[in-house]
């Protein structure tokens, strides 16, 4: 791992700090990855369920394309084989790109036996539509599961957390089967910026308490994807390198008393419903 990228166990490596584009939609979605990848990002996260697909692709339309790290995301009501495969080849269409560098199960789905997933997210990698494999929202169980079931190395398990929401079981069973995790929702939503531990710490090191809250992560060994649309945070996201959280202020964040998660199931159900709306007019 070199200080701003992480190598896979596919082979491939990932820039540790992505740009998160849940909820960015029309020119909004366009200029915030445009923006990004002007300053130095090259690593791109979306999924067909944000119905912005084609927005995202006319943001990184006039960039070199084997430059950026581009993940997209199958729905839940895609897991079987072949609807794997068809759901993938119209995200290719979508973001206008002949592959993905990283293409994840969004969440996991019971009624979808795991190896008939696997088996369509292999035929991916094997046509050369998709060069690394991961899953988001698996349990440490789900996701033994699936490493079981798969012929191909499941790079990362993507999931909520930060501060609020300390994934240590996720971290120790990634780090023992090679994997890594990546973290959505890394500043909580913007609720870290009032908290008074990471508030502390920052004033220390100069940053701000979401700054605090990505090195943190990158310390962990998590790769970060927040979202913003502002020149401001986009720049003070990508300054998490180059300098070091303490041992002890590590374990101070750790320790962190206050626990919430922002997504549930629940939630993505919500998520799903919406995604569907937008999807049938993208």
């Amino acid at each position: 791992m070199t200080a701003d990228r992480v190598k896979l166990s596919s082979g491939h490596s990932m820039p540790l700090l992505g740009l998160g584009t849940w909820q960015l939609t029309g020119d909004t979605c366009t200029d915030a990855v445009r923006k990004a990848l002007k300053m130095g990002y090259r690593h791109i996260d979306t999924a067909e369920i944000y119905g912005n697909h084609r927005e995202v692709a006319a943001g990184i339309r006039d960039f070199d394309r084997e430059k950026i790290f581009l993940t997209s995301k199958v729905w839940s009501s895609d897991l079987a084989e072949d609807s794997v495969v068809a759901a993938c080849r119209r995200a290719l269409s979508q973001l206008d790109t002949d592959y993905l560098d990283l293409y994840l199960i969004h969440w996991p789905n019971e009624k979808f036996p795991i190896e008939d997933t696997m088996a369509g997210m292999k035929k991916l990698v094997d046509e050369g539509l998709v060069r690394s494999l991961g899953i988001s929202n698996f349990t440490p169980g789900q996701t033994e599961e699936a490493i079981e079931a798969s012929d191909v190395p499941i790079v990362t398990n993507q999931v909520e957390f930060h501060p609020y929401l300390f994934q240590k079981e996720m971290l120790s069973f990634c780090e023992k089967n090679k994997m890594i995790v990546t973290a959505y929702c890394p500043v909580a939503r913007g609720e870290v910026m009032d908290d008074a531990v990471l508030g502390e710490i920052a004033e220390r090191h100069g940053k701000t308490p979401a700054q605090v809250s990505l090195r943190w992560l990158a310390q962990h060994g998590a790769a970060v994807i927040p979202k913003s649309t502002s020149e401001k945070h986009l720049m003070e996201n990508m300054d998490i390198f180059g300098w070091k959280l303490s041992k002890e202020e590590m374990k101070e964040i750790d320790s962190i008393k206050k626990e919430k998660r922002l997504v549930t199931m629940r939630f993505s159900r919500a998520v799903s419903t919406l995604g569907k709306i937008k999807m049938r007019f993208s």
